[in-house]
C-alpha cells in the first residue's frame, strides 16, 4: 500500500500524533476475527508453537519478542491465544492501515530510536490495568536474520513494571520474507517458542544486568543457521535478488557498493567475483569467477566455512568491522543529496523536498531545502548519543532505500536523491556507523 504523501501548498495536517492518549484494550469483538485471520495466514506454513513455564500464567505480563518480518504480527496473537494484548507499534502502521483500526487492535503508537516517556507511561498503564504488553525490543526487522543487541533499558523497564516476563522466540519468519526482498518464499516452516523467563519473585531478586543477559540469551537467533541445520531448502530461482543491498562490500577487491544480484547469484561489478546462494542459504564461491585465486588475501579477513562457503551473517559482521575501522581512522563520512518526507501523525506523509544528509563521528545533520512553512534551509542535528541506531528500509513502499530519523513529534523519511547519492547512500553501512558512533559516545560519557 503506497503512502499518502501531501505536497507543500496543499491541505496539510501537521498536528502531532497524540502519544499521551491511553491505549484502549483490544476490542473483544475483533478478537475472533484477528485469531481467524492469523490462523489462515499461517496455516500453510506448518506453524508449531511450543510453550514453556506458561501453565497457569495469567495477565498481566510483559512479552518481549524477536522481530523478523511482518509475519511476526500473525504469529504473536496465536502464541498468546486465548488472551488479548496491547502491542507497541511504529506510526507507519497507523498511517498505512488507519489509526482507528490500529487502536482497536490494541496498538500503542511510537517512533523508533527515541526517548518516548509518554510510551513508558502507557506501558505502565497497560500492566497496571491487568493486560499483556507486547514489545519487539529490536525495533526493526532483521537485516540478515540475526538478532540485535538489547539495551540495558529493556531490562530496567521489565524490572520497573514488576510483572512476569515472557519471551517469544520465532523462527522462519525472516526466511520466508527477508526485508531486502519481501517476495514470499514457499516451503518455509515456522516455529515459535513462548516461555516465562521471570516470575514476579524471580524478577524482583535479579539485577538489571542479570535480566539483560538472560533476555539476550533467550532472544538470540540466526535464521540461516536454523535453515541449514534443519535442512530447509528454499529453491526460489530469485532467492538472492536484493541481497546486494545488505552485503554491499566485495570481500575480493574490498570495494563498497559494487555488489549486484541476479537470480541466485551475488557478484561484484568491479572485479567479477561471484557467489551462488545455495538452497540451504549459504554462499558458494563461483570458481569460474576466480574468487579463490583473485581474492585469497582479502578473504582471509572474512570467515569461510570448511567447505569454502560463506555464512551470510559472517559477511554482514565483516562489513561492520570494516566500518568501525573507518570510524577509528577518522575516514568515515557521508554527505549526499536526499529527498525528505515527514510523518507527524497517522494521517499523512508530507513531502519536504530536497535536502542534504551529513553523517560522521559527530552524528547526523539533516538540512532541509524550502519546505512547509519555510523558504530557508533548516538544519536539524542528532547528537551521537541521542540515536542508538537507525531504522532501515531497502525498498520502502517501492521508493528505494530509506532511513528514518525521529524527534518526539515527527519522523523524517530520507531517500537518496540522484545517481550520485544512490552510489554512496547505503542503509546497512549507515546503520553500522551510527551504532558504533553511539557506543563510542556512551563509552566516553561513562569514563568522564
Amino acid at each position: 500500500m503506497g503512502n499518502k504523501t501531501v505536497r507543500p501548498g496543499r491541505s496539510i495536517d501537521t498536528t502531532p500524533f497524540d502519544r499521551h492518549r491511553e491505549p484502549p484494550r483490544q476490542n473483544l469483538f475483533l478478537m475472533p476475527l484477528i485469531h481467524l485471520a492469523c490462523f489462515v495466514l499461517t496455516r500453510g506454513c506448518g506453524l508449531r508453537v511450543k510453550r514453556r513455564r506458561m501453565r497457569g500464567l495469567k495477565p498481566p505480563f510483559l512479552v518481549l519478542a524477536t522481530h523478523h518480518a511482518f509475519m511476526d504480527f500473525y504469529v504473536t496473537p496465536l502464541a498468546l491465544f486465548p488472551h488479548r494484548a496491547n502491542y507497541v507499534s511504529e506510526l507507519e502502521g497507523f498511517e498505512n492501515f488507519g489509526e482507528w483500526i490500529y487502536r482497536q487492535i490494541g496498538c500503542l503508537g511510537t517512533r523508533k530510536f527515541i526517548h518516548d516517556f509518554a510510551l513508558i507511561r502507557n506501558i505502565h498503564r497497560v500492566i497496571e490495568r491487568g493486560d499483556i504488553l507486547v514489545l519487539y525490543p529490536e525495533a526493526r526487522y532483521a537485516n540478515v536474520g540475526t538478532s540485535s543487541k538489547l539495551d540495558i533499558s529493556v531490562a530496567k523497564l521489565a524490572k520497573r513494571l514488576g510483572a512476569p516476563v515472557v519471551t517469544l522466540q520465532m523462527r522462519g519468519n525472516y526466511l520466508q520474507s527477508p526485508i531486502w526482498n519481501l517476495k514470499k518464499r514457499m516451503g518455509v516452516r515456522l516455529e515459535a517458542e513462548i516461555e516465562q523467563v521471570f516470575t514476579r519473585d524471580e524478577l524482583c531478586e535479579a539485577a538489571a544486568s542479570e535480566i539483560l543477559e538472560r533476555l539476550q540469551e533467550k532472544l538470540s537467533y540466526d535464521e540461516y543457521a536454523y535453515q541449514y541445520d534443519s535442512g530447509m531448502a528454499i529453491n526460489a530461482p530469485w532467492r538472492a535478488e536484493g541481497l546486494d543491498a545488505v552485503l554491499y562490500r566485495c570481500p575480493s577487491c574490498n570495494r563498497d557498493f559494487t555488489m549486484r544480484s541476479r537470480g541466485a547469484r551475488l557478484f561484484c561489478e568491479a572485479c567479477g567475483s561471484a557467489w551462488t546462494m545455495t538452497e540451504l542459504g549459504r554462499l558458494c564461491p563461483d570458481r569460474q569467477s576466480g574468487v579463490e585465486e583473485a581474492a585469497a588475501e582479502p578473504l582471509g579477513s572474512l570467515k569461510t566455512l570448511a567447505s569454502g562457503e560463506v555464512h551470510i551473517p559472517d559477511w554482514y559482521e565483516w562489513q561492520r568491522a570494516t566500518v568501525e575501522r573507518e570510524i577509528d581512522a577518522g575516514s568515515y563520512s557521508l554527505d549526499c543529496a536526499v529527498e525528505i518526507e515527514s510523518l507527524p501523525n497517522a494521517k499523512n506523509f508530507i513531502a519536504l523536498g530536497c535536502g542534504r544528509l551529513r553523517h560522521d563521528a559527530g552524528g547526523f545533520q539533516l538540512i532541509f531545502g524550502s519546505g512547509v512553512g519555510s523558504d530557508a534551509p533548516r538544519p536539524l542535528s542528532f547528537a551521537p548519543e541521542s540515536t542508538p541506531s537507525v531504522h532501515t528500509e531497502y525498498d520502502y513502499r517501492g521508493k528505494g532505500q530509506c532511513i528514518t530519523l525521529s524527534v518526539p513529534d515527527d519522523t523524517f523519511f530520507i531517500y537518496p536523491s540522484g545517481e550520485e547519492a544512490r552510489s554512496v547512500f547505503n542503509v546497512t553501512k549507515i546503520q553500522f556507523a551510527q551504532e558504533y558512533i553511539f557506543s563510542q559516545s556512551r563509552r566516553e560519557r561513562g569514563t568522564r
